[in-house]
């Protein structure tokens, strides 16, 4: 039994230590003395006017949150469409509790205006 959640420690283990690490050797390892050029722009190639620093709306965030959550929201109903003859009632009143709790969300977003663009 234990030689099957064997490979999830093992990958459990490595999602903990993989980006700590990166952080560490960012850390250690990344610029120390910001000077014009590392400062100067690097991917468009365009001079800047004015500012650099543009702020968001906090919309955007929004809306980008609400398509992940409904994202997942199809990852995790895919095993049970596929495995919807072999399912028990139970399985299925859970899965209709999710899915109705998702739909409360959306409608309390939509309610709150969340998803009206100004």
């Amino acid at each position: 039994m234990l030689t099957q959640y064997f490979f999830i420690l093992i990958m459990s283990g490595l999602a903990v230590v993989l980006p700590l690490a990166a952080i560490v050797m960012g850390h250690f390892l990344g610029p120390r003395r910001p000077d014009e050029i590392k400062n100067d722009i690097y991917e468009s190639g365009v001079e800047t006017i004015g500012d650099t620093w543009v702020q968001f709306r906090a919309q955007y965030y929004l809306i980008g949150l609400i398509f992940v959550v409904f994202d997942v929201e199809a990852l995790f109903l895919f095993p049970i469409a596929v495995a919807y003859q072999q399912l028990e009632l139970f399985a299925v009143l859970a899965a209709i509790f999710f899915i109705a709790l998702l739909v409360v969300g959306l409608l309390y977003d939509w309610r709150k205006g969340a998803l009206e663009w100004q």
